[in-house]
Parts: structure tokens; C-alpha cells; sequence
């Protein structure tokens, strides 16, 4: 019934994800990004030569294993077709032994649970997944690429009208309100810059990479180098990626604190002919003065040795692709963290920039799991953070963003004995990277 070729019409291919609400991971675009990985296209067509799916199959050659294959959020298509699956599971496993590739790591994004809650169509694509020969990766913590979760804000009303900035607002955590609220008050600026302005002025990226380096060291990672994120922010272009700064402005900041001293002045005078009555709402209002006046100097305290007036606190890069807005890359840096919240402003100005790009939705990105066991009917057990993400997790949750648990990482097997061999040699790999992340950072 339907008829499975590589791809050679990349546009017509690119089209196709745009066009189905696809991810920027199974974009033709994104094989220009990962160019440390072989890639391959592949259509699917009905009777009718109509395209009926896309999947980027990105490959990897592993010493003493072979070669591995990964498509990057499974493949583009109509999940609750069955029989449109199961053909294609017989083409492509065909085309692997052709290859002469080992396995194949497929991760569709299709929801098993949403904020907890079960959804029935993530257990019938796992069933007909598995009755293609696809294997369940149950262990969450150790998969391929990226782990079955992200965080997820919608910005349309259930009539299909978009959210305001003001209305989710006032859905985030009350830390987060205060803090995305007062930031401009405490001499936050905020900035957005394309491939362009960055080629122009390299300082912008440096500036995102120092934000990055202490994000990094807090969160136990090695971050991405210039040059990868320049060569994204190409790809995908000036109006598909962006890079938001947040900046504290010194002078700034300064003025704002002369202003409040000049209205307490105004209120101390007001004080020695107001009636009583109103004597109490002055001296609260003075009170709340002075607790600006104590922040800032401690502001001021924190940055008298930076040479600079304009210091970026926090920033990170966002892919606007197909109506979902990623957070792909974000951070902030230790300097004024505390007295700033600068990460809180940030990621409310970064949502509000999704809203003004016209995204459904805000992806906030993932977070790493524990190890769990399946469920009883063999889906993916509860998918629960790992001890250092814990933190993040309920930090991207206070902005009112679901929890999605997907249905999971699967693989396809063509070579057993070579598999076997892959995945001793993987989690060594594992181990010895942890080991070399620490020697990094120790030395810087």
C-alpha cells in the first residue's frame, strides 16, 4: 500500500514537517547542524503518490560495534495509522541491513501521560510499535539522545485565541511574578539578536558563552562552544532562531534608585501636613523605599570591581519552528543570581518573545531521569527526575508549563551480537565521559 525511498527533493521533505507540526529535530535542516552524524532522508507515499511521512535517519559509526542509527523524535506521520507503521518498520529494518547498521533509536513524541494523567493513544502506538519489532528502552535514565520529557507551556485558549503575556503571568508560581515584574524596576534590559548581529559583534557571544560557562559548572554539564551555536543560528536563520540577553544596567539602575530617593523626599514632606488617617500608607510606602534603596546597594556592593556598565546576567537561544518555541540553550550567571532572579525574568520574556512569534506552544526543554521499572501493559514507567534535576524540574514547572512524559526511546535491532557489543561499550563511554567532565571543569 505505501511505497518507502530515500529522499533526494530536501524542500519538498522540509515542507512536509512544517506542514505537520513537526519537530525542528526531524527538520533537513537539522542534519546541517549535526554534521558529526552521516544523514539520510526518507519519504513515504500512498497509492496515490501522495507523502504521507518524512524521517530523518541520522548515522554514527561506533568502534568495535558498527554503525548506529538514530531518527530524531521518530518520524513524521500519522501514528494512529498501523498499517502505515508496520510497512515502514519493514523498510526500513531492509535498509539497515543494506547498510549494514546494527540498530535503530527511534523516539517519537507522542504523549503516554500529561501532567500524570494517562493518554490511551501513547499505549496503542507502543503496542504497534512493539509489534513491529521495535524494543522499549525501559530504563529512562540512559537514553541515546534525550530523555522522554519536556516541559511544555501552552499559549492558545482552548477557543484558539492566544494567551497575553498578563494571563500567564498570572498562572506562574508567585516568586516568579514578583521577580519577572520588578526586574526592569531593578535595571534589567533585555535584548534579541539574530545570526546577523552576531557575526557583526562577536562581544554578543561571548557574552552568552560566559552565561553559559557558569550555568554549566552550577549544573554539572560541558556546554556547546561558539562556533556549534553560530553554525545552529545560521541554519535555522534570522527568523527561525534567536539569542535573548538579559543585561543590569548599572546607569540604569542608578537613575531608577535617584527617582525613588526624590518620591521619598516628596513623601517625608507630605508627612508633616497629612492627616492621620494617611500617615500609615506614607510611612509603608517609605518603608518600601528604603528595602529598594538596601537591594540596591547591595547591587552596587556586588559590582563595584566590574569594569563594565552594562553586564549580561542571563540569556540562552530559542528555535521558533512549526508553532513550537524551544528553549534550546539558557542560563544564568552567578553573579547578582540572588539579588537579581535575573533567570526569572528572563524565561518570562523569552515566553512573551514565543507568544509575539506566533508559537502554539513553549517548550522549556527536558530534564534527566532515574532509572524506573516499566508498567505492568510494558510502557514506560513514571518518569521521575534525577536528583540534579530536581531543582530545574520544579524551577521550569513554576512557570506553569504541563509535564509530558512520551511514550520513549525504541530500538530497532538488525545485528544482536553487534547490538550486545554496542550497548557494554556505550555505558563505558558513559563512565568515561562523567570522568573527563570533571577533569574540565577542574581545570579551568
Amino acid at each position: 500500500m505505501y511505497r518507502f525511498c530515500l529522499e533526494t527533493d530536501k524542500n519538498a521533505f522540509e515542507q512536509f514537517v512544517l506542514d505537520n507540526k513537526g519537530l525542528y529535530m526531524q527538520s533537513a535542516k537539522w542534519a546541517d547542524v549535526k554534521l558529526e552524524w552521516k544523514s539520510r532522508f526518507y519519504s513515504g507515499f500512498d497509492e496515490n503518490g501522495k507523502r504521507v511521512l518524512t524521517a530523518l535517519v541520522m548515522e554514527r559509526s561506533i568502534p568495535l560495534a558498527g554503525k548506529i542509527w538514530y531518527s530524531p523524535a521518530g518520524a513524521v506521520c500519522d501514528y494512529s495509522n498501523e498499517e502505515l507503521l508496520k510497512e515502514f518498520s519493514l523498510f526500513i529494518k531492509a535498509e539497515m541491513k543494506k547498510s549494514g547498521a546494527v540498530a535503530l533509536f527511534f523516539d517519537p513524541c507522542i504523549e503516554l501521560r500529561n501532567n500524570s494523567q494517562t493518554n490511551e493513544f501513547g499505549k496503542k502506538v507502543h503496542d504497534t510499535l512493539v509489534s513491529t519489532g521495535f524494543k522499549l528502552n525501559t530504563d529512562a535514565s540512559k537514553c541515546l539522545y534525550k530523555a522522554p520529557v519536556q516541559l511544555i507551556l501552552p499559549l492558545f485558549n482552548e477557543d484558539g485565541t492566544a494567551k497575553t503575556p498578563e494571563k500567564l503571568l498570572k498562572s506562574f508560581e508567585k516568586g516568579v511574578r514578583y521577580s519577572a515584574r520588578v526586574g526592569e524596576n531593578r535595571g534589567l534590559t533585555q535584548a534579541v539578536y539574530t545570526i546577523e548581529d552576531i557575526e557583526k559583534d562577536e562581544s554578543i557571544m561571548q557574552d552568552f558563552l560566559d552565561v553559559m560557562k557558569d550555568t554549566s559548572e552550577r549544573s554539572n554539564f560541558v556546554e556547546r562552544g561558539g562556533e556549534y551555536c553560530k553554525r545552529l543560528m545560521r541554519v535555522f536563520g534570522k527568523d527561525n532562531m534567536d539569542m535573548m540577553l538579559i543585561y543590569y544596567d548599572k546607569n540604569k539602575d542608578k537613575q531608577l534608585e535617584n527617582e525613588r530617593l526624590e518620591k521619598k523626599e516628596a513623601l517625608l514632606k507630605s508627612l508633616e501636613t497629612a492627616p492621620e488617617k494617611k500617615k500609615k500608607g506614607i510611612l509603608e510606602e517609605i518603608d518600601a523605599i528604603d528595602k529598594q534603596s538596601e537591594h540596591y546597594l547591595s547591587r552596587v556592593e556586588e559590582t563595584k570591581n566590574e569594569k563594565k556598565d552594562r553586564i549580561c546576567v542571563s540569556g540562552g537561544i530559542t528555535v521558533h519552528y512549526a508553532g513550537m518555541s524551544s528553549c534550546l540553550f539558557g542560563g544564568s550567571k552567578n553573579l547578582l543570581r540572588n539579588n537579581l532572579r535575573s533567570s526569572h525574568y528572563f524565561n518570562y520574556r523569552r515566553i512573551v518573545r514565543s507568544i509575539e512569534k506566533g508559537s502554539a506552544f513553549h517548550d522549556l526543554g527536558y530534564v534527566l531521569l532515574k532509572a524506573s521499572a516499566p508498567n505492568p501493559d510494558g510502557t514506560l514507567g513514571e518518569c521521575v527526575p534525577s536528583e540534579d534535576f530536581e531543582g530545574i524540574c520544579a524551577f521550569k514547572k513554576s512557570f506553569g508549563a504541563d509535564y509530558i512524559e512520551y511514550i520513549g526511546e525504541y530500538v530497532l535491532v538488525s545485528n544482536k551480537a553487534a547490538y550486545f557489543s554496542y550497548t557494554h561499550l556505550i555505558e563505558k563511554a558513559r563512565k568515561a565521559q562523567s570522568v573527563v567532565n570533571r577533569i574540565v571543569k577542574a581545570r579551568r
